[in-house]
């Protein structure tokens, strides 16, 4: 599984908050791990797997169904609550729909992407990028009866997306956070293959108020 994701002892043992030496005991067979935790190790490592793929940005297609506008709500939520409607309650937003959700960003009156987690029939809808099939139910909010994806894991995402991603609503968001945390990202974990990038988008993050 390890070597799977291309990872280190080290690498490994960081993405998943286990400790180094229980990485090195499993793999000398010193100790073996439950079976349970064999089991929900492999899903999210199966997770983090799929959902690693190179994506691309929808291209209108008129055989597809059409999603609501955003310029026709008042407001986020409102958008998002009929966008949820035509692809389905277990649809979850992802990356700017998720910092909608969460009250980070307000979002752009001419979005016409919808970033989630669901059933390849979301893809019958123009706009609609699906990240993956299956997103870790640790990694998932609810709020005005939507689901999405916390902010730990939409900031993942969108280091995992950035290439056809436009960053200035991860960028608001996270600069929100480090203000109201204290001056501190403090419980933000991202994988290790990210942490060079993230410590550049802090920077921008820690600046942006002030550009």
């Amino acid at each position: 599984m390890r070597t799977a994701l291309g990872d280190t002892q080290s690498e490994f043992a960081e993405r998943y908050n286990i400790p180094f030496r229980t990485i090195q005991n499993w793999e000398a067979g010193v100790r073996k791990p439950p079976v349970y935790v064999s089991e929900l190790l492999e899903k999210r490592i199966q997770s983090d797997l799929c959902n690693r793929k190179t994506r691309m940005l929808p291209i209108n297609d008129v055989h597809k169904k059409e999603l609501p506008k955003r310029s026709d709500y008042v407001g986020a939520i409102s958008w998002l609550k009929a966008v949820r409607e035509k692809l389905g309650d277990s649809f979850v937003f992802a990356l700017d729909e998720a910092l909608m959700c969460q009250g980070n960003f307000a979002g752009r009156s001419d979005e016409y992407v919808v970033w989630g987690y669901g059933d390849d029939s979301a893809s019958n809808f123009n706009g609609v990028v699906l990240l993956g099939n299956y997103v870790s139910g640790y990694d998932i909010k609810e709020k005005y009866g939507l689901y999405f994806t916390d902010f730990n894991r939409t900031i993942i995402d969108a280091l995992a997306n950035e290439a056809i991603l436009d960053m200035q609503g991860i960028t608001e968001a996270l600069s929100k956070y480090y203000f109201t945390n204290g001056n501190s990202f403090d419980g933000i974990f991202v994988s290790p293959e990210y942490s060079e990038r993230f410590a550049e988008l802090a920077e921008d993050a820690m600046n942006y108020y002030e550009d």
